[in-house]
Order: structure tokens, then sequence, then C-alpha cells
């Protein structure tokens, strides 16, 4: 049986979420993360939820770490079946004010952490005939102001995984890329960004949200099990999807006005 399963930044948030849906399924699982007491925190939580496996520190802009964990989970699971990208960090501010430094920061974690990893794991996943899982975000897709470095790696994620899909096909190695909006999460603890007001904006944003990091799990569980490869948790996020394909023009005025309300802001200071 299929059971064993890797998950990067699953000491919390929606990679804790994940793990725990997995878990409730008894499966063993390889949690990743910077922080080793959210790593253990969660798989406290993973043995009550019925699964079991084991933790790794692992800073996905490390290959050689990536490899490491890859190792692990051929010497303690022989193998892995699938592989969950999720660590990420949270970056905000418009163009101008972003240095090259927060560009660099966001595309080593948000988009070489995931090439990185599905990299380190694809020969054992070739074996296995397994799954990647890639966390991108409704950012990959709806490019919102005061963002760019952001959803420019997210973009990334998406078009590596559309690349990896029409690739492996042959191999039989399945591939989905998952993009959640905002829902309520710990991301704003990693946010990097030139200003203090964005940081505030970006926190509404999140504690707007309805919908909690289980209930996004509890959907991708159910999305790859049903082969899905585009995977959108959010149905507002499905009706801005729709309304993009339909009449781009149209969102394009909309994030340019929301730009425009977002400089008032920032510049206001609320």
């Amino acid at each position: 049986m299929q059971n064993r399963i890797m998950i990067t930044g699953a000491g919390s948030g929606l990679g804790r979420e994940i793990a725990l849906r997995w878990a409730r399924e008894g499966w063993r699982l390889a949690l990743a993360d910077v922080s080793d007491a959210g790593l253990r925190e969660t798989l406290e939580l993973v043995r009550a939820a019925g699964g079991s496996g084991f933790v790794q520190r692992c800073d996905v802009r490390d290959y050689s770490q990536l490899t490491a964990l890859a190792q692990a989970c051929e010497e303690q699971f022989g193998g892995i079946d699938v592989i969950v990208n999720n660590a990420g960090v949270a970056s905000g501010g418009f163009f101008a004010e972003l240095s090259l430094e927060d560009w660099d920061w966001q595309i080593a974690v948000n988009l070489m952490g995931v090439v990185k990893g599905c990299k380190a794991f694809l020969p054992l996943l070739e074996r296995s005939k397994g799954r990647i899982i890639n966390i991108a975000s409704m950012a990959a897709l709806m490019q919102g102001p005061g963002m760019s470095n952001y959803n420019v790696a997210k973009a990334g994620v998406l078009a590596l995984s559309e690349s990896l899909l029409v690739e492996l096909r042959q191999l039989e190695v399945g591939v989905h890329v998952v993009c959640p909006s905002f829902f309520q999460t710990n991301l704003l603890d990693s946010f990097r960004g030139p200003n203090p007001a964005m940081k505030a904006q970006v926190g509404k944003l999140l504690e707007g949200s309805p919908i909690t990091a289980a209930d996004i799990a509890d959907y991708i569980h159910a999305q790859v099990d049903a082969g899905e490869f585009l995977i959108l948790p959010h149905e507002a996020g499905r009706d801005a999807w729709r309304l993009k394909c339909e009449a781009p023009q149209v969102l394009y005025d909309e994030m340019a006005a929301m730009a425009v309300k977002m400089r008032a802001k920032a510049r206001s200071g609320h």
C-alpha cells in the first residue's frame, strides 16, 4: 500500500494540517521544517491522529538538506509515495520599494525550494510511481498589487508544476498544484517587506478569511484523490480565475484600482 508522505513546512499552518489529514488515514509521515519546536508538536499531533513517522530539520534553500531528507525517507520508509512542497514565506511591497535582496530571498524559498524538493525526491517517486503536490497560491494566477516578488515566485511554482505534469506522465508520476487564496495561518510570522502598513493590510485579509488551513487540507486530499491537477480550494478563488479566463482586462482594471487604494492607505499609515 502506498502510504508514505513527505511534507516541507510541516511545523505549522497548512503543512501541519496536511500532515494531520493524511495521518488520519494511517500514513507514515516525513515532516520537515526550519522550526524544531513546531515539528515536534506536529509529530505529537500526527501520532494522536493515527499516523507515524519522523521529523527532520530542513531549510529548502539548501539542496543538500533536501537530498539528506530523501535519504532519510529511503532509510526509514524504504522510499516515498507522495511529496508536498509546502514550505513558503510571505512578502509584500510595491515594486519600486522592494530590494533585490527581497527578490532573491523570495525566489530562493518559494520557487527554488520547490524546484529542489522535486529534484531531490524524483528518483524515489519514479520508483514508487508516486505523486508531487506543490503548494502555490492564488497569487500564481491573479498577481495582485504590492507583492510582485511573491507573485512571480508562485507563478513559477505553477509553471514548474505544469512542466512536470507533461514530462512525468509517461513515468507515471502524478503532479498537482494547489492555489489557495488567503486563509487563517501564521504566514505573517515570516513576512518580509519594506512597508509595515502593507503587513497590516495582508493581516486583515488573512483574518477575514472564513476558511481554515484544516478546511484546505481536506479539500486538497479530496481533489488529489480525484486526480485534479489545478486545485483551487476557495470558491472566491475559483470565481476570480473564471473571470480572468473570460475577461482578463476587467480583472486588471480591478487590480489597478486596488493598487491606488493600497498606495493611499500606505501613505496615510493605516
